[in-house]
């Protein structure tokens, strides 16, 4: 796993310093930028996805808590490097994953950088994970990770689903539509016993949102709305099965 990290620090040598130690004692830090105050730090930070800010404290024109107030939703861990001991306390409530004192030692910093390594395996085993057992069963919902997070979708919303190559297309009766890092057949398992079928390699429809079947070699089938969707002839069989 790699993290994706930006050096906030006004002085050059200790961001030279720095930089030379995660680049031999921490491989799997990957440098994105690097800001020498606050406000090259926010124009980073809004620009570039990180998992990861070496934060000074004290900066020209502001510190590494202004900078910090000015973010909202923050994605990414922190660790603070400073010469000061007396800002621990501020950092612990700013929700920071280490505290690095100046001159920085190799085996602190290379723990600083494990514990968010760990902190970040968490959150992605967590985000990439579509809660559906418990979930689906007790109250006709899915959970499903989305770019920024993750979104409930109560089961029957949902008017059908579209493969794209290892990723899904879900359309919903709204009009809104979500692409989610799983596979088709990944739902097609999920949503099995919630009124849901294959009727192509391609397609997995709401069975109560089927309004007609048209005949022919496999058919096709009009869902609410209007929208037209082919069956294969090897999927025929199972669709018709359902509406016996």
């Amino acid at each position: 796993m790699e993290l994706r990290t930006i050096l906030v620090e006004d002085e050059e040598t200790s961001r030279e310093i720095l930089r030379n130690y995660l680049s031999k004692y921490c491989p799997r830090v990957t440098i994105v930028g690097e800001a020498a105050n606050v406000s090259e730090a926010l124009s980073l930070l809004q620009s570039t996805t990180v998992d990861l800010v070496f934060l000074d404290v004290e900066m020209p024109k502001g510190n590494a808590f202004d900078l910090l107030e000015q973010i909202a939703d923050r994605a990414f861990e922190t660790v603070f490097v400073t010469a000061y001991n007396q800002y621990a306390m501020d950092a612990l409530n700013s929700h920071a994953a280490y505290y690095l004192l100046k001159p920085v030692s190799i085996d602190e910093l290379i723990k600083a950088v494990d514990i968010v390594m760990t902190i970040k395996k968490k959150e992605n085993e967590l985000e990439n994970k579509v809660l559906v057992a418990t979930t689906v069963e007790k109250q006709g919902k899915i959970t499903i990770p989305v770019q920024d997070g993750f979104e409930v979708l109560v089961v029957k919303d949902i008017l059908y689903c579209k493969a794209d190559d290892n990723y899904t297309q879900i359309y919903l009766n709204s009009g809104a539509k979500l692409l989610v890092s799983k596979t088709l057949k990944y739902f097609e398992n999920a949503l099995n016993n919630f009124g849901f079928a294959r009727v192509h390699k391609s397609y997995l429809v709401n069975l109560n949102e089927i309004t007609s079947y048209k005949k022919g070699k496999g058919g096709s089938v009009v869902l609410s709305g209007g929208k037209e969707i082919n069956v294969s002839a090897s999927q025929k069989a199972n669709l018709l099965a359902h509406f016996q």
